[in-house]
Formats: structure tokens, sequence, C-alpha cells
């Protein structure tokens, strides 16, 4: 059945929300756990991620308020930020989902180059030393340098990047539809009635 009354409007738009919310919440705990128990130990990276979560924290915060308070200022400001979410969500995830290896691997290698903690996390997590070529001259986490038995790490980034864009892209590309779902919502609830209001007062 449609949701075409007032409550139901509202009651959907809420639980949109909540749902941001615990998923802003999970970013966040997330990107610290990973800090915490050195994971990670790029602070950009896990700064990044725990800025997104916080604006999504807060995007969802806005948009709970104004669903409650039936708020027309927050639900406009609220509907505008969401749609600009949901256009540049969409663009990233169907970005990564149609990169080519050629493109990827000029990506990673730029990223690589930029940041020497990323460097020495991935060395340690996949074992192995060095983007395109291992120098043994030089300094690497991973357990096979002592030993000489190092492979260079772009295959293996590579193959695990193919993956996580792949994963990041569908998921990516499934919460912006639930964007333009809360876009959608936002707008005909604006513009509904609340029927316990005054009948002759304008929204």
């Amino acid at each position: 059945m449609a949701c075409i009354g007032f409550s139901c409007s509202k009651n959907c738009l809420c639980a949109l929300n909540i749902l941001y919310v615990m998923v802003s919440l999970l970013m966040i705990g997330i990107a610290a756990w990973g800090k915490w128990f050195g994971l990670v130990s790029s602070f950009r990276v896990v700064g990044g991620v725990i800025g997104v979560g916080v604006f999504l924290f807060f995007v969802a915060l806005v948009g709970l308020i104004g669903a409650l308070r039936h708020h027309q200022v927050l639900l406009f400001f609220y509907m505008i930020v969401l749609f600009i979410v949901f256009v540049v969500q969409f663009s990233v995830s169907c970005a990564s989902l149609a990169i080519t290896e050629t493109q990827q691997e000029e990506l990673l290698e730029v990223g690589w180059n930029n940041s020497v903690n990323t460097q020495r996390d991935v060395e340690k997590s996949l074992d192995c030393c060095g983007f395109s070529a291992v120098n043994y001259s030089g300094v690497c986490g991973a357990a096979c340098f002592p030993n000489h038995t190092c492979d260079f790490c772009k295959a293996k980034i590579q193959k695990h990047a193919g993956e996580v864009l792949q994963f990041v892209g569908g998921v990516g590309l499934f919460f912006s539809f639930t964007e333009i779902l809360g876009v959608w919502l936002t707008y005909r609830y604006r513009n509904q009635k609340d029927p316990r209001a005054n009948p002759s007062a304008f929204l």
C-alpha cells in the first residue's frame, strides 16, 4: 500500500533518518576502532571517515528534528543537502563501478606515493614491499622482508582494491537510492497538512 497519509510519511522519514544516524555512528565507531587498535595509522584516512560520519550524523539529525516537528525550514534545507549528497554519491558510486584497471593502477600509485603511513600499513597487512619493485636496502614492515622473499605490492593491492571498489560502489549506489527516496518523502511531507493542527493555519 502506498504511503500517502501524514503520519505514514512522518514515520517513514523518521525511520530513514534513524537508519542514517546508525550508519553514521557505525562509520565513526569503525574508524575509531581501526585507529585505536593500530589497524590504520594514517590520520587522514581515519579523519576523513570520521568527518563523513559526523556530516551524515548532523544531516540525519536535522532531518529527524524536521520530521518530528514538521519544521518547514529544516525540512527544506535537509531536502537540498540530501539531494546534493545523492548527486555526489551516485556519481562516485558509478565511477567506482566503471573504473578500468589502468585508471585504478594510476590512482593507486598516486595514493601510494602520497602517504608513507599508508605504505607501511599495506606492506604489513599484505606482506609485500614497494609498489612496483622491492628495495631491500630500504625499510619495510612486512614479515618477509628480513628473508628477502617479498613480492611487490601492486598486484596484491589491485586485487583487493578491485573488490573494495565493487563493494563500495554497490553499497554507495544502494544508499544513493535511499537518499532520493528521502528527498521525495521530504517533499511530500512538507506539502502535507498536519490533521491535528488548526486547518486555517498556514504551513
